[in-house]
């Protein structure tokens, strides 16, 4: 047995849709199941989704405030009234201040741009910057990506003069801004047909009722915030994404090929993943670390030793980000062991001095991953008593209604049901920690500690096909919204299992079942190799893509997580290097490892000292009722003598997940394999007849002269013994004429010896099926 990761959820369709989508638009029954499950019920919903094409976009003049908005920009620019765009500091503010520069740069307008600071005034409007705006000279804001909780804001602009253009993609308030105009697609009473834009999605629109036209030239920014900002790709955002991406790889934008370059892009085919993990990151870093000046000064310069500057300038600010997250992060972890472990605190709440409050909200996403609980991380500012901090969640804990109940200790909160963000007093942060723990309590059962992890299809190796996996790339980009396709293999076999990379890291193998095969690699998988047997029957779940090497081109599955249902035994008798093996699975909490044999037992204790290993070691004889609970790995180290032996730790062998048979010729003489038969005894009983004293010294030669083992003559001398054929002293053996002879099968030692033989035979020389065979008939059923 192997246990996945995490709970796989398998997506629900309707096949009929499915296989009518298929037939009419001529797909894989995979992709049009993919497109069910993704909200797609039609045929032309399938081809408007597959295409993805600019003719899709929306009319931007439905979007409430648009016509208006239009109106007071070329009134603006005909004037030559300067306009200033006021952004945020994130990755969709800057994209969206920078596409706005572009598009008012090439409409003759007199402007700049504003960018709070993160650290000395935060997110949003304020009026301190507003009126040193209007003192420089500015008739018209336009905010891009903020401005719509900005009421008083709003209010203050409007009494000094200034007309405010809000354009943003929030959640709106219950009391909208009263300004010049509002364009939000979520705004109540705005019937645009979608809602779901990022910042720079409506900074895109605004763009296309200017200029009568999409402004594809800036697809490539439209499409960084859009992916970026983690908005579901879907509608309007898949095609910004989708065409942005092709823009992207052919962008004339000397700030984004400088960016492109210090990422090591230059010669990549440039993927949303890429924007995601890669160019994304950079852009952010200069927000979180500094200001956003870099960034947008980056996206919109037209000189190219300043792009060039700039790229490295966020270069290094995301290295340094990097080095700043890894650092509080392995504090925090820490913080949790040492204060707050896991099984104890159904949510963690974390603060610290000096903690940077622009990478917070990176180091909760980060233990969330390692201890999967919803997580708030703060930053306490000592001189003002607070703490400021983001909170990340788990499905099934709604953090924005969570933080609602602890609303009369955060004078400050907003967010939504996975991310949020705070600040309150030092002195409330027990009360937050307490209260949460307990909410959590009752709104979360045990089940849901596991990560989920939502599965599309299930399907077997004979319906994957290289047409399949071609036609999946149809379905990218892939994000929010559309995630990348995760199928689900059951019951198939392995061949071919090793590790490759250059540190063995990685997992490469062939799936196989009835007949057909699939390639499979696990990007840091190498582990699995020693828990999964040749014959594991395994469930597979993983990315199914294209794999092309010298101009052949296969289905590949990527594995992104696996199980084994089944337990499992390890045949690894004989391993030269035994101790070795054994150190590696020992330094698994879940292991347990029997020893028969007290020398060998004496030898592993002394190891696992040394090691500071903590998994349970147990002399075999010594087992008792409350060593018998469950343990993931059980380890077989040597040989028992006797069944009874095995049977005794039968409780342990039917639990365990994974067992491994390291016993091997070492643990017991050839001669101990088989026991002597009668013609044996009778050839060493003559022996006595003639010579009816041996004397000790003597005995080596004697197992020289009959060609045996000197430890085979020591067992046969003590069964005599034993039978009183023999009577034994100091100095030798001598025949004993007096007494009743005794049958052979009465000496203890003789069916001792008989028993151990059978058992090491069946153990030791049998094949794997056998062994296998043996362990059923021990124990429980068990499978290889």
């Amino acid at each position: 047995m192997l246990k996945a990761k995490t709970r796989w959820k398998l997506a629900t369709y309707d096949e009929q849709i499915a296989a009518r989508i298929a037939e009419e638009c001529q797909l894989t029954p995979l992709v049009s199941k993919l497109l069910v499950i993704r909200g797609i019920d039609t045929a032309q919903k399938a081809r408007d989704f597959l295409q993805a094409g600019p003719e899709l976009f929306h009319d931007p003049f439905l979007l409430d405030g648009m016509e208006q908005s239009v109106h007071r920009i070329q009134q603006a620019i005909e004037r030559q009234e300067p306009i200033c765009i006021y952004g945020d500091y994130d990755a969709d503010g800057v994209s969206s201040t920078s596409l706005m520069v572009h598009l008012l740069r090439q409409l003759g307008a007199v402007f700049d741009y504003y960018i709070p600071n993160r650290f000395t005034e935060g997110y949003g409007l304020h009026k301190d910057a507003l009126a040193h705006l209007h003192k420089s000279g500015y008739k018209l804001i336009i905010t891009v990506d903020t401005g719509i909780s900005a009421v008083e804001q709003v209010a203050y602009a409007t009494h000094l003069g200034l007309d405010v253009i809000v354009t943003d993609h929030h959640e709106p308030p219950a009391v909208i801004p009263e300004a010049f105009a509002v364009i939000n697609p979520k705004k109540p009473g705005c019937t645009y047909p979608f809602d779901m834009l990022a910042g720079v999605g409506v900074a895109f629109k605004l763009g296309h009722a200017l200029l009568k036209e999409p402004p594809l030239h800036l697809a490539d920014l439209a499409a960084l915030g859009t992916i970026a900002d983690l908005v579901p790709l879907v509608d309007e955002n898949r095609i910004l994404a989708s065409v942005g991406l092709k823009r992207l790889n052919q962008t004339r934008n000397i700030g984004l090929q400088a960016l492109i370059r210090v990422c090591g892009l230059s010669d990549s085919e440039l993927s949303a993943g890429h924007v995601g993990f890669a160019l994304g990151p950079r852009l952010n870093a200069s927000g979180r670390l500094e200001t956003a000046e870099s960034a947008v000064k980056l996206l919109t310069t037209e000189d190219q030793a300043e792009a060039e500057q700039c790229a490295q300038i966020l270069d290094d600010l995301n290295r340094e980000r990097q080095e700043l997250v890894a650092a509080m992060t392995e504090e925090a972890v820490q913080m949790v062991r040492e204060l707050y472990p896991p099984e104890e605190n159904n949510v963690l709440v974390l603060a610290k001095e000096g903690w940077n409050v622009g990478v917070v909200g990176i180091v909760a996403s980060r233990l969330v991953e390692l201890f999967y609980r919803p997580t708030i991380v703060l930053g306490i500012d000592p001189e003002k008593g607070i703490a400021k901090g983001s909170a990340r969640s788990i499905v099934g804990f709604d953090m924005y209604e969570g933080l609602t109940a602890c609303k009369e200790w955060l004078p400050h909160f907003g967010g939504h049901t996975m991310a949020a963000g705070m600040t309150l007093p030092v002195e409330n942060l027990d009360l937050l920690r307490n209260k949460l723990n307990a909410l959590a309590g009752e709104w979360l059962s045990a089940e849901d500690f596991i990560p989920l992890t939502k599965v599309d299809v299930a399907m077997s190796l004979e319906e994957i096909s290289l047409e399949a996996a071609e036609q999946l790339e149809r379905l990218a980009p892939y994000g929010m919204g559309n995630p990348t396709p995760l199928v689900l293999l059951e019951e198939v076999e392995t061949q071919g299992m090793r590790t490759i990379g250059r540190d063995d890291n990685h997992l490469k193998c062939t799936l196989v079942r009835s007949g057909q095969a699939l390639d499979a690699i696990g990007f840091n998988w190498a582990h699995v190799t020693k828990k999964v047997t040749p014959k594991a029957r395994l469930q597979v779940l993983g990315e199914l893509s294209v794999n092309e090497w010298n101009g052949n081109r296969k289905p590949q599955l990527t594995i992104r997580d696996l199980s084994v249902n089944h337990q499992q035994v390890f045949d690894w008798r004989g391993s030269r290097d035994k101790v070795e093996k054994w150190q590696q699975l020992a330094a698994e909490s879940e292991t347990m490892t029997i020893v028969f044999r007290r020398e060998n037992y004496e030898q592993l204790a002394q190891k696992a000292a040394e090691a500071q290993l903590s998994s349970l070691l147990l002399l075999g004889s010594s087992v008792k009722p409350e060593h018998e609970g469950a343990k993931q790995t059980l380890v077989l180290y040597d040989l028992p003598k006797r069944r009874a032996d095995l049977q005794a730790i039968g409780a342990m062998l039917r639990q365990a997940e994974r067992i491994y048979c390291l016993f091997g010729d070492p643990d017991l003489g050839m001669e101990r394999l088989s026991c002597p038969g009668r013609e044996h005894f009778k050839q060493l009983y003559q022996i006595f007849v003639q010579v009816p004293a041996v004397k000790r010294i003597h005995l080596d030669a004697l197992a020289r002269k009959l060609q045996w083992k000197r430890s085979l003559l020591d067992g046969m001398l003590a069964i005599f013994v034993e039978l009183e054929l023999l009577r034994e002293d100091a100095e030798q053996y001598r025949l004993q004429q007096t007494g009743e002879k005794r049958p052979l099968e009465s000496s203890i030692i003789y069916a001792e010896w008989k028993e151990e033989a059978q058992l090491a035979t069946d153990l030791l020389l049998s094949s794997s099926e056998s062994l296998i065979q043996t362990f059923q008939q021990l124990v429980a059923p068990v499978t290889v």
